[in-house]
């Protein structure tokens, strides 16, 4: 999973072609950093079929709040630069996130 921030979100999520999955977390989230291991699990497991990247919004607060992600966690799928789904909050659970990763791949 690619770590990306405020310098390089544009060209690795906004810039790319297809599907790019954005998990949006902070250092300070417990649930962000409870989900994290299981999210990396599933970055792997289809990594062929879908760009996986991570964002630390404590340290990107108006290209999140641009992004309009307003609480945390919020994992977001998009396409060719426009968002085209999400899950966040209590419905961040891992079997919500595999499901939205399924409905693109």
């Amino acid at each position: 999973m690619l770590a990306v921030d405020k310098t390089t979100f544009d060209a690795e999520v906004l810039e790319a072609s297809g599907y790019v999955f954005v998990d949006f977390w902070s250092e300070g989230c417990e649930p962000c950093k409870a989900l994290l291991p299981d999210v990396h699990k599933l970055a792997e497991k289809y990594a062929d079929k879908m760009k996986f990247v991570s964002l630390e919004t404590s340290k990107a607060r108006r290209l999140a709040i641009k992004q309009k992600v307003l609480g945390l966690p919020t994992l977001v799928v998009y396409k060719d630069g426009e968002k085209v789904e999400e899950v966040t909050k209590d419905d961040a659970t891992i079997e919500n996130i595999e499901a939205l990763i399924k409905k693109y791949i």
